[in-house]
């Protein structure tokens, strides 16, 4: 019986800003510029105020690529782990993604709905490959701090997308679309350092070629039952559905929300999600060293607890009629609970997981978040343009759905594991 996963790597260096974690943190950078420009602001309010769509077009359309991750995400970790590299797939699916978001704004709403599925789908598939090479650039000693720089690099992305974006908006009023083609070239520019510089080491695997799809479909039989065997990671991943329900779909209407519910103007609305980009950014790096000192569980709940705060802030302001400038402290606070999310997500799918089948978990990570974005973009259609029931009933799912994660997740521990030879093996 060896030690714990942290120690198969006794040469990688401690410290934190080498060429290796820069190019993996600017990655987060970039990927966070499409999410923030093309999920979050520019393309649903583009599809709502410019376009005269529905709430429930541009949800659909996320929800459908989300569901096509959903079924292919588990052979996609399966096959990650039959390849030699991680970082050809991430080239190849960054790439396609770039390519179909410069085409959104093209063609009429519904081809550009299209063409941010294709381009969504292909983001999604990127980050199974990215949040594996984690561990390529860490140890568990510093393994926290790392992807905090991540995570506060990559709302650092959020601030120059929307900051690349209230410059051409300033120029050209009606130019969301040139924003679409402007993200797809800073998600590139972005990305080629972490393409550059992250070190993967080959590791010894079968020849990968046309025998690997089946190798990974069998592979798929094995990995529920394989997960079942490590303890809290079953509980994890399906706790991780709630809360990443409501943090998807805060990403994806957030902007909504606050230009029709809260009564924000366009300008407005640029600097309040600047603010909760700030916050964001410090909350990534602040949570991430709180990571490294309680370890990831316990930091998970307590960014679960701010969710719940802001949740209820976002709530009260249109359904007892507060203030409009409350939502100023909501916006920083969603991006401080978005920051420590992802901050204390990954390092606790990391512990929680044998470095041996890292692909194969999280392919089945990404499976179960690409669910939950399936599910919170429908069921804030639901309530709000099939039930009728107003966004804030959306907003106050979103707090149960919290309040499910903290029960489902609370008896899972986050101690160093013990992992054998064969489950070192990565």
């Amino acid at each position: 019986m060896q030690s714990q996963a942290t120690a198969e790597k006794p040469t990688l260096p401690l410290r934190i800003f080498t060429p290796a974690v820069i190019g993996w943190a600017l990655y987060d950078l970039a990927n966070t510029i499409f999410s923030w420009n093309i999920i979050s602001v520019y393309l649903p309010l583009w599809v709502v105020t410019d376009m005269g769509g529905r709430d429930g077009d541009y949800g659909l359309a996320n929800s459908f690529s989300m569901a096509l991750m959903f079924v292919s995400a588990p052979l996609i970790g399966a096959l990650s782990d039959q390849a030699p590299r991680r970082l050809p797939f991430l080239i190849v699916t960054t790439l396609v993604c770039v390519t179909f978001t410069a085409l959104i704004g093209t063609g009429g709403l519904l081809l550009s709905l299209a063409f941010f599925v294709v381009a969504n789908y292909f983001y999604q598939a990127g980050l199974i490959f990215y949040d594996a090479l984690l561990a390529e650039v860490s140890t568990e000693e510093n393994r926290g701090k790392i992807g905090g720089l991540g995570i506060g690099l990559g709302y650092l992305g959020s601030f120059i997308g929307l900051a690349t974006g209230s410059l051409i908006l300033s120029l050209d009023p009606a130019g969301k679309p040139t924003i679409f083609k402007a993200t797809a070239a800073l998600f590139l520019l972005f990305a080629l350092p972490c393409f550059l510089f992250v070190p993967e080491r080959p590791r010894p695997v079968e020849p990968f070629g046309v025998d690997a799809v089946g190798r990974a479909l069998r592979q798929l039989r094995q990995t529920a039952a394989r997960a079942a065997r490590y303890r809290g990671l079953g509980r994890f991943l399906i706790g991780r559905v709630f809360y990443t329900d409501a943090a998807n779909t805060v990403i994806a209407f957030m902007g909504i929300y606050a230009t029709r519910e809260v009564g924000f103007p366009q300008r407005q609305i640029e600097l309040l999600l600047g603010s909760g980009i700030v916050a964001a950014i410090v909350g990534g790096l602040l949570w991430g060293t709180v990571v490294d000192r309680l370890g990831p569980k316990r930091t998970l709940d307590l960014v679960l607890g701010l969710w719940l705060l802001t949740f209820a802030i976002a709530v009260a302001i249109p359904a007892l009629g507060l203030p409009g400038g409350l939502f100023w402290l909501v916006a920083p606070m969603a991006g401080a609970s978005l920051g420590g999310t992802w901050a204390a997500d990954r390092p606790l799918m990391l512990r929680l997981s044998p470095p041996r089948y890292l692909g194969q978990f999280y392919g089945l990570y990404a499976m179960v978040g690409r669910f939950a974005a399936i599910m919170g973009p429908l069921l804030w259609t639901a309530v709000v343009d099939w039930l009728q029931l107003g966004r804030p009933a959306a907003v106050a799912t979103l707090l149960l759905m919290v309040v499910i994660a903290l029960v489902i997740l609370r008896p899972v521990d986050d101690r160093p594991r013990r992992w054998t030879a064969e489950e070192l093996a990565a």
